[in-house]
């Protein structure tokens, strides 16, 4: 009787090693663009309390009433939770090593985040984030500059076509008037609601502004907008938000209906959107969270951020046509004991300079590790047969473009290698 595969669990895939270059051109992107604004690396656990979740994201929200992979840990009974977003824990931490107690900190962390929910394109149960937070910044200008450091690294990595939107949600105070007026405009209109706006209209009503259901848009554009009834700081706020991504040479659009889906967030909230993905179409988000420390039990203080979709990034690099090949430089095919020993401590001498070259294993004729090179992608086959080891002299054979085989030294192939076109 056979024994049955095990598959992935559905909406956690696996990353296949011709996808992870996109990956790491992101990676690689994202750290230095981070590192140019002062962003240092903090990592923190994928596990935490389920109530650093409940009390920081709110018990309102879809994330936490639908969508949360919770559990008891066996040994004390509490109840554990594989993070649904990273805010939460980078705030914990914070909190839980005085980060803050100095000076302000500029921080960022990645990794894998987890939702149940339906599995859609760059949308998945296990999906990766990077994630930035400002702790202890209380000015628009924070707000901006994290949206400009966004847009920078759009533009290294090539992506076309990003567009952003801002929106204010205000203070906690002017929320709560604002809310009143929200739950009135749509009991007048609750037979237009769905199931799911008639959940949300006692819970979380502003959560019903970021439906996508078609069938609400009409009563959703003639609710009242909560940008129409700020006043003093909050007004201010937003105000020289826009002025600052003005100097910064940014355009962008004011959506009165963007409120995130996190109870966290108050004044600037933030989406960069491609038209290129489909109704999942938000690349990165984020705003200002002040409230969050003292939520969690910690001092007040100022803080904004954001989270980059690593997926849906990826995604984009690749209908931006990038490449997910990693090519190596050469392919080293010998035949023979002496020709092995000297190809072995070639390529260790290549490698020390800098270049990816695979050696065969397994053996094989001269023309099956030729074959082998080819499929390789690399640009050179180094061939050391008993003649070169004789001479002492490698013999290079291009692949990817025309030219004749030479021989070589051993201490002249690095740079030759270096320096022939692609």
């Amino acid at each position: 009787m056979a024994v049955p595969t095990i598959q992935a669990v559905r909406g956690m895939n696996d990353v296949l090693p011709a996808e992870t270059p996109l990956w790491q051109a992101l990676e690689d992107a994202a750290r230095a663009v981070f590192a140019q604004y002062g962003y240092v690396e903090l990592r923190v656990p994928v596990v935490e309390a389920t109530a650093l979740f409940v009390r920081g994201i709110g018990d309102a929200t879809d994330i936490v009433e639908k969508e949360m992979y919770s559990f008891e840990d066996r040994l004390n009974g509490e109840s554990l939770t594989l993070r649904p977003e990273a805010t939460a824990g980078i705030v914990r931490a914070a909190i839980e090593h005085n980060l803050t107690y100095e000076r302000p900190q500029r921080v960022w962390t990645a990794g894998p985040m987890f939702r149940h929910e339906r599995p859609q394109k760059g949308r998945y149960r296990q999906f990766h984030q990077f994630d930035a937070e400002a702790l202890g910044f209380a000015g628009p200008d924070v707000d901006a500059e994290q949206i400009a450091l966004l847009s920078r690294l759009w533009n290294k990595l090539g992506l076309p076509g990003m567009r952003l939107e801002i929106n204010s949600i205000g203070d906690p105070d002017e929320r709560k008037a604002y809310r009143a007026a929200l739950v009135a405009h749509f009991e007048r209109h609750a037979r237009a609601l769905d199931d799911d706006a008639r959940r949300r209209l006692r819970t979380n009503p502003l959560r019903i502004l970021d439906s996508k259901n078609a069938a609400l848009r009409e009563v959703i554009a003639a609710a009242p907008r909560l940008l129409d009834s700020l006043e003093g700081e909050s007004s201010q706020h937003f105000d020289a938000l826009r002025l600052a991504l003005a100097d910064y040479g940014i355009a962008y659009t004011v959506n009165a209906r963007l409120v995130r889906g996190l109870d966290y967030y108050n004044r600037t909230v933030f989406e960069w959107i491609s038209d290129r993905l489909g109704a999942q179409g938000t690349v990165a988000g984020g705003g200002r969270y002040d409230g969050l420390f003292e939520q969690l039990g910690g001092k007040p203080t100022p803080a904004c951020g954001f989270a980059i979709g690593i997926e849906r990034v990826v995604l984009l690099l690749r209908e931006a046509g990038r490449t997910s090949v990693d090519v190596p430089d050469a392919f080293v095919v010998h035949v023979g004991d002496a020709a092995t020993k000297f190809a072995l401590a070639t390529a260790e001498r290549l490698r020390d300079a800098g270049l990816a070259i695979i050696v065969n294993a397994n053996g094989g004729s001269f023309k099956t590790q030729m074959k082998k090179a080819d499929a390789s992608g690399a640009r050179w086959a180094l061939i050391f047969g008993d003649d070169e080891a004789v001479a002492q002299r490698v013999a290079l054979k291009p692949l990817r473009f025309p030219g004749e085989q030479i021989a070589l030294p051993p201490d002249e192939v690095a740079a030759h290698l270096q320096t022939r076109p692609s």
